[in-house]
């Protein structure tokens, strides 16, 4: 699944919370956000793609997940904050190489060659990791650790990258290969950009195989890189040149995804521009991770997100033809499900440490809406959610704004501005309304309140949004005709 991942640690943003975050593009799936109480989750896990069979614990924490709506291949529960306030996005899909994936290779379902023989399971995957993590784990390091420990046992049918967010820490694991991984804390400092390829481009196998401060790997990655010839390194250890990809396709849908982000980040330290440029759109050497040269927001976040390379030739929606329009792949598509942004704050109360910042549809017309996930439930505007178009949900409705909208962007861009903003500022007026009452008070159900307010709001704001667009696009109809009768 094609996905845009961008991660924080404390002191790249502006309130010292750890962030992340990735969108979710599947194929227009239909989504909702959900918790999932410790009642609900299974105690063995039947995956639907690999067939597999897991057993997991007795003691799993509330959770949330953004499950598909529509039965088919698995739940595919996609990010989650637990009841420890530890967030989780599984998976950003990734590049690797013939060199690894014949080394150690992915496991795949297989059916049983004669009548009367068994199937082969499958590893797990995207549709698996949330359940069988997420509900587990105290902090972002043994987030890593459990799904390490998965990944060895049972392997993978996909290369895959994942992100675990504590009050303290950011950690991204990548797989390699069926049965391999490395894990990074990413500095406290920086902003990772990371868009469906092997991102890490840096790696310290020392303090993996020592202290294990901010590194971990594979017990046998060392040998696994020597026995395979592996390292095509001249100098320090560049796990992207090992383990990921360099195709013309990276060129077109994945580097320049990086590039946008790096250029919002850090326009002054780097050149991205112009024919003396550091890094140009199809650069192979992009740094996966960058200071920015401002603290972060989450408000950089959701425009990152909703990026179709505005202020550059390759827009999609630019009105004149500059011979590039669209040539690239945005980090804003038609058919993406779900986005969220797992928003960790160390200055909120214990029980509203998390927030979960989610939208629906296509992120360039969709507004973000805060959520607080230590609750019971969630209200129906964002869990009770059909397979069939309706207005009585956040997914549906963001789905037709984006649909109304696209066709008509000029006419339409002003409109999604002030309906994202609206919900935004309203929605952190919400926030700060609750976390002082939570401050005083100390009382719980006040996180349900907001919750039900915010969603109040945003349908609110959603609907009045859904009626101006409607309009414009009924104006635009290429079947008008004006003619003034006497």
């Amino acid at each position: 699944m094609s996905c845009t991942t961008i991660l924080a640690g404390r002191k790249a943003t502006n309130d010292g919370s750890t962030l992340i975050a990735r969108t979710d593009d599947g194929s227009f799936d239909v989504k909702k956000l959900v918790v999932v109480p410790p009642k609900k989750q299974p105690r063995v896990y039947h995956s639907v793609i690999a067939h597999a069979e897991i057993p997991l614990p007795d003691d799993p924490m509330p959770y949330t997940a953004c499950p598909n709506v529509v039965p088919g291949e698995g739940l595919w529960a996609a990010t989650g904050i637990n009841a420890a306030n530890v967030g989780m996005t599984a998976t950003e899909t990734i590049t690797s190489n013939p060199r690894v994936l014949a080394a150690d290779p992915l496991v795949r379902y297989r059916k049983a060659e004669k009548r009367g023989g068994k199937d082969t399971p499958g590893g797990i995957g995207e549709e698996d990791i949330v359940v069988l993590v997420l509900p587990y784990i105290h902090t972002a390091r043994e987030g890593v650790l459990r799904l390490a420990s998965l990944l060895e046992q049972y392997g993978t049918y996909e290369s895959n990258g994942i992100a675990f967010n504590d009050e303290n820490e950011v950690w991204w694991l990548e797989t390699i290969g069926g049965h391999h991984w490395i894990a990074r804390r990413v500095p406290d400092e920086v902003c990772v950009i990371n868009p469906n390829q092997f991102g890490m481009d840096s790696f310290d196998l020392d303090d993996a195989f020592g202290a294990q401060e901010a590194h971990l790997c594979s017990a046998d990655l060392r040998e696994f890189i020597a026995d395979n010839h592996l390292d095509l390194n001249r100098g320090s250890f560049d796990p992207r040149s090992v383990f990921g990809s360099r195709t013309d396709m990276d060129h077109i849908y994945n580097t320049p995804r990086a590039w946008f982000m790096g250029r919002y980040l850090a326009p002054q330290s780097f050149r991205w521009d112009g024919p003396d440029a550091d890094f140009t759109p199809e650069s192979d050497h992009i740094p996966w991770a960058v200071i920015p040269d401002r603290k972060v927001t989450v408000e950089d976040f959701q425009y990152l997100l909703g990026a179709h390379y505005q202020g550059t030739p390759y827009d999609p929606y630019i009105n004149r033809d500059t011979g590039m329009r669209g040539m690239y792949r945005s980090i804003g598509i038609n058919r993406t499900g779900v986005t969220s942004i797992c928003q960790i704050r160390p200055d909120a109360p214990d029980c509203a440490k998390g927030l979960e910042w989610v939208c629906f549809g296509s992120t360039t017309f969709s507004a973000f809406l805060p959520v607080y996930p230590n609750v019971p439930e969630l209200p129906a505007y964002l869990s009770k959610v059909g397979a069939e178009p309706s207005t009585e949900n956040f997914y549906w409705s963001s789905r037709l704004i984006g649909a109304l909208a696209d066709p008509h962007f000029s006419a339409c861009a002003q409109l999604i501005d002030r309906y994202r903003s609206a919900v935004a500022v309203r929605g952190r007026e919400l926030v700060i309304e609750c976390d002082r009452a939570l401050r005083e008070a100390g009382d719980p159900g006040r996180m349900r309140e907001a919750n039900d307010k915010l969603c109040a709001m945003a349908r609110e704001e959603t609907d009045a949004a859904l009626g101006k667009i409607l309009l414009e696009a009924s104006r635009q109809m290429k079947n008008g005709y004006n003619r003034a009768d006497n």
